[in-house]
């Protein structure tokens, strides 16, 4: 499973894969580059770490939901 982190970067928005060196993709809200982002992981089995903009992570989700390792019964 590949994680990837949204995040801000001086005056943009980006969602970057771990390890990587650039941004996959970038945007001028966080917002819009969510929107991306999920249309982006839709086809690929990763996590999705959502970052405030003080770094801190505000929010977690799972490509496609039925990978989610969190999954429990009812």
């Amino acid at each position: 499973m590949d994680n990837y982190h949204i995040s801000k970067n001086q005056q943009r928005w980006e969602l970057v894969k771990e390890g990587a060196q650039r941004a996959s993709k970038t945007a001028a809200t966080k917002a819009e580059i969510t929107q991306i982002a999920s249309d982006y992981l839709q086809d690929k089995t990763a996590s999705l770490k959502i970052h405030k903009e003080d770094g801190t992570i505000q929010e977690e989700r799972t490509f496609p939901r039925a990978a989610d390792p969190r999954k429990t019964k009812g």
